[in-house]
């Protein structure tokens, strides 16, 4: 087997199912799982209705490239979204079947292992980021993203002898677990550093249609180059996916975009691969990348989550005032994300998923995930409040028992 494969670290749900093992949560009370973001909102109709119009189509083999209707749907949505001069159907377009699988296999084809390799990651972050780094025989660079700097990545913290070492820089914006979003500046300083150093950008954007002000969508990385000229989106691509934004995670369906000289040698490495999506699912994507109704109603019920959460944990726990996605990222009283977590399992039948499983200790020794929670609210309204509700409650009684926490 590839030695590689055994730098791979625990998954965190494998790690978070270890701790509550042999916990035994009441049995009057049932589960409210906070940890997996798998949207709980019904799917698109149209798109399953697409599916179902379309299931015969099974009997074909898809192409790699996906429906040219497909593709000209995708560049067209982007345009529209990130006010773009345009995006090539063709040639800097390639639907792929969710962003995980992506991401992992950009990696494995963009990678030379030939010459340094390092893979720029954020720090606490989405674990695909590293485990298709170390896979590909690259090295993980984690950059920390501590409060101090709006729980972004510190570009400022790499010196210049490292940037030459570096191959490829993650982003993810809106930023998971955190909801925190980059801002243009950030994009444009990455892309100066892009073209001194040599390296690629991949932009994870997959929450990026999940957003609290309605008047204030996130940036992404292709708007970035739009505003300084590169309309070739030269070192960048980005990925985009319908799970979160159309509530089909079970679809796999989203899409890369963006330099042209990276699509296509990817295109090269994909027909290999052997990972194209089916034409049943292409013709649910183009329903789904079609429609933003859909998407304004999903964000309207997460705005309402946001809202009766916020006022029910505010006052007994710490966390940024969330930008986008929908997580909540707050700091567990005493400090012990391990102990809180499975304290509140045993006594709540809650689950959360402890920060520092999602974080690498940095280059100061410390862990920027230790001592947060991740709270995942895709669950429906009543479940989600009641889920906030019991929290509050198990934080109130534990400061009753330790008053210094």
């Amino acid at each position: 087997m590839n030695p590689d494969l055994d730098a791979l670290k625990p998954y965190p749900f494998e790690k978070l199912a270890a701790l509550k093992a042999d916990v035994t949560p009441p049995a009057g009370l049932t589960p409210v799982p906070l940890t997996i973001g798998e949207p709980q909102h019904a799917p698109y109709p149209a798109a399953l209705e697409a599916l179902v119009a379309h299931q015969q189509e099974m009997a074909r083999y898809p192409a790699t490239t996906g429906m040219p209707e497909l593709r000209q749907t995708i560049a067209a949505w982007a345009t529209r979204r990130f006010g773009l001069a345009g995006l090539d159907p063709e040639a800097q377009v390639l639907p792929v079947n969710g962003t995980r699988e992506a991401i992992f296999a950009f990696v494995q084809a963009a990678l030379d292992r030939t010459r340094p390799a390092k893979v720029v990651v954020p720090n606490p972050f989405y674990q695909i980021y590293e485990g298709a780094a170390l896979l590909a025989g690259g090295e993980p660079l984690y950059l920390d993203c501590r409060p101090e700097h709006g729980f972004r990545p510190n570009l400022d913290a790499v010196p210049a002898d490292t940037w030459r070492e570096v191959q490829i820089v993650f982003l993810c914006s809106p930023g998971n677990p955190t909801g925190a979003v980059t801002p243009l500046a950030d994009f444009q300083r990455l892309l100066a550093l892009a073209d001194e150093f040599d390296f690629l950008i991949a932009s994870d954007e997959c929450y990026s249609e999940l957003y609290l002000d309605e008047a204030a969508p996130p940036p992404g990385l292709l708007q970035a180059c739009a505003a300084l000229g590169r309309h070739d989106y030269r070192r960048c691509l980005v990925f985009h996916s319908l799970s979160k934004r159309s509530n089909l995670p079970g679809l796999r369906s989203g899409f890369v975009a963006g330099d042209a000289a990276l699509i296509a040698p990817f295109k090269r490495y994909r027909t290999y691969h052997g990972c194209a999506m089916s034409l049943p699912l292409q013709h649910a994507s183009i329903a789904a990348w079609q429609d933003e109704a859909h998407v304004r109603a999903n964000r309207d019920a997460y705005r309402e989550k946001f809202t009766a959460v916020t006022e029910i944990l505010a006052p007994v726990m710490d966390f940024p005032a969330p930008e986008a996605s929908f997580y909540l990222w707050p700091a567990v009283p005493g400090g012990d994300d391990e102990a809180f977590t499975r304290a509140l399992f045993a006594e709540e039948h809650v689950s959360v998923l402890p920060g520092s499983y999602m974080g690498r200790v940095g280059a100061d020794g410390s862990n920027p995930g230790s001592g947060r929670v991740r709270l995942a609210l895709v669950a429906e309204l009543e479940t989600t409040i009641e889920g906030a509700r019991r929290l509050r409650r198990f934080i109130e009684r534990q400061s009753t028992r330790n008053p210094s926490c």
